[in-house]
C-alpha cells in the first residue's frame, strides 16, 4: 500500500480467523480480561480483548463488562490499554462482536446499532470503528473489510491505495470519506467521519447499500463478524469506555 500523510491502519486478522479464544466468561460484570484473545459471553454477542498485533509493540491491554447484554439491554464495557514503539502499526482492537450464521449482505437490509463512548488517556493515536468482514462463503476466509471509523484519534488513517478519499457519500444523514486499499486478499473499504461521532445511531446496511449500488461490491458477500470497538496504535494510561451499545441483527 502507498503511505500517506496520516498514520496507516493495519488489518485485524485475527477477527476473520477460527475463533478460538483462550477464556471464556458468562454475562455479568467481572474482573477484568487481560489475555491476547480473551472473550467475555455477553448474550449471544462477545466482548473480545483481541491483541492480534501485540508483538508489532510492547504494552497491555484489558477489558471488562460492565452492564447489559447489547440486544435486551444496551452493553457498557470498558478497554484499558498502554502502549508503545511499532508506530504506525495497530496493536489491537477491543470489541463489541457479533457473528451472524450464515446470512447474506442481501438477507439483511436493517442492521440497527446505537453508540455511545469516551476516550481518555495520553497521547492517544487510534480510532474509534464498527469493522465488519465478509466472505463469498458463510464462515470462509475474509475477502472484504468494511470499517466505519466513528473516529480518528492522533493522525490515525485508514488502508488506502493513493491516500486520498475516493468518495464523499452521504450516509445515514452524515458525510463520510472513503478510502479503498487492500490488505494481502482482503479488500478495504473505510468510511471516516471527518469529525468525533460519539453518539452513534444509525442502520449499518445503509453502508452496504451504498457500496453495492456504487462501488461493485457483492451483495452476495456472507457476513462473517460485525465488530465495535477501537484500534490502539500507540499511547497511555488509555481508557476507552462504551457507555451503551446496541445491535439489532
Amino acid at each position: 500500500m502507498k503511505a500517506s500523510p496520516v498514520v496507516l491502519a493495519l488489518w485485524a486478522s485475527a477477527a476473520s480467523a477460527a475463533w478460538t479464544p483462550s477464556h471464556q466468561h458468562n454475562s455479568a460484570k467481572r474482573a477484568d480480561s487481560c489475555g491476547q484473545y480473551d472473550t467475555i459471553n455477553v448474550g449471544s454477542f462477545k466482548l473480545y480483548n483481541n491483541m492480534w498485533g501485540k508483538d508489532s509493540g510492547s504494552g497491555s491491554q484489558c477489558v471488562a463488562l460492565d452492564s447489559g447484554d447489547g440486544s435486551s439491554s444496551p452493553a457498557a464495557w470498558h478497554a484499558t490499554w498502554s502502549w508503545s514503539g511499532g508506530d504506525g502499526k495497530v496493536k489491537s482492537y477491543p470489541n463489541f462482536e457479533a457473528r451472524p450464521e450464515n446470512k447474506k449482505v442481501s438477507d439483511l437490509p436493517n442492521i440497527q446499532s446505537t453508540w455511545k463512548w469516551s476516550y481518555k488517556g495520553d497521547n492517544i493515536v487510534g480510532d474509534v470503528a464498527y469493522d465488519i468482514f465478509t466472505s463469498s462463503s458463510a464462515g470462509g476466509n475474509a475477502e472484504y473489510e468494511i470499517m466505519i471509523w466513528t473516529a480518528a484519534l492522533g493522525g490515525a488513517g485508514p488502508i488506502s491505495a493513493s491516500g486520498s478519499p475516493i468518495d464523499n457519500p452521504t450516509v445515514g444523514g452524515k458525510t463520510w470519506k472513503l478510502f479503498k486499499g487492500t490488505n494481502a486478499a482482503t479488500t478495504v473499504f473505510s468510511f471516516v467521519a471527518p469529525s468525533e461521532i460519539q453518539d452513534y445511531s444509525g442502520n449499518l446496511a445503509e453502508f452496504f447499500t451504498y457500496l453495492t449500488e456504487k462501488q461493485s461490491f457483492p451483495a452476495s458477500q456472507y457476513y462473517l463478524s460485525i465488530g465495535a470497538g477501537t484500534e490502539p496504535f500507540t499511547g497511555q494510561n488509555a481508557v476507552f469506555t462504551t457507555s451503551a451499545y446496541t445491535i439489532s441483527i
